[in-house]
């Protein structure tokens, strides 16, 4: 779990100037203008290592 904490971290702070890519998407998203392929595929690159470590927390604080 280590690994995939250290991972979603970087990835969802990269690149560290200006903004972060995943911050970058995610005012896209939220103001329309996300369309291009690129920028979706970015979107998902940034954002599925958080996604990821979260449900892996859940699944983990869940099991009994």
């Amino acid at each position: 779990m280590p690994a995939l904490a250290v991972m979603a971290l970087f990835l969802a702070l990269a690149p560290f100037s200006p903004e972060p890519h995943l911050q970058q998407k995610i005012n896209m998203l939220l103001n329309g203008s996300l369309s291009k392929p690129l920028d979706i595929f970015d979107l998902f690159l940034h954002g599925t290592p958080l996604v990821l470590l979260a449900l892996k927390i859940f699944f983990k604080i869940t099991d009994k």
